[in-house]
């Protein structure tokens, strides 16, 4: 598996969080080497609101970020997945649509920040948290020598970075 920019899908149900930040840091880490993307099978109506201050207090460029449906990576025009991951656990368990090309998947699984509770401090903090969680799955996968490896390598290491304890320092 070898090219110059792989694409790569994260999913999630709602698309307003963690497939949102997954996308941002995957396209800064990947320098150039990853184009990624987000969707939800049941998108909301926009990014949740600290999703979208956690990146811009980070430098992320937002432009980016919205809701959108998985449907739009579906059909025969959208870009051809090389990598789908879900991050969260509702997503894993949906059916998913057929993707074209058979992607490579696996399940990054991390606890949905914008169903924290308490004082804005530790709402916000959940997020930052998620995005520790996921920086450090995405730096991970970023350092795979992607074209070196058979498919069944590359998809064990996939799945080893989904175990990834994700309170890990």
């Amino acid at each position: 598996m070898t090219r110059d920019a792989y694409n790569v899908l994260f999913l999630c149900t709602g698309n307003s969080a963690r497939s949102i930040i997954a996308e941002a840091i995957l396209n800064r880490e990947g320098m150039g080497r990853f184009k990624a993307f987000s969707a939800g099978s049941k998108p909301g109506t926009a990014p949740h609101p600290y999703t979208l201050d956690l990146l811009g207090g980070l430098n992320h460029d937002t432009g980016f970020a919205r809701s959108k449906s998985w449907d739009e990576f579906a059909g025969p025009d959208a870009p051809q997945m090389d990598f789908v991951f879900t991050v969260c656990d509702k997503a894993a368990a949906e059916d998913c649509p057929f993707w074209p090309g058979q992607p490579m998947t696996a399940h990054w699984g991390v606890p949905d920040p914008a169903r924290a509770e308490g004082p804005e401090a530790a709402r916000r903090f959940a997020f930052s948290d998620i995005y520790r969680m996921l920086r450090s799955r995405i730096s991970i996968f970023v350092s795979l020598p992607i074209g070196s490896l058979d498919r069944m390598a590359l998809q064990r290491n996939l799945d080893d970075i989904g175990k990834t304890p994700a309170k890990a320092d």
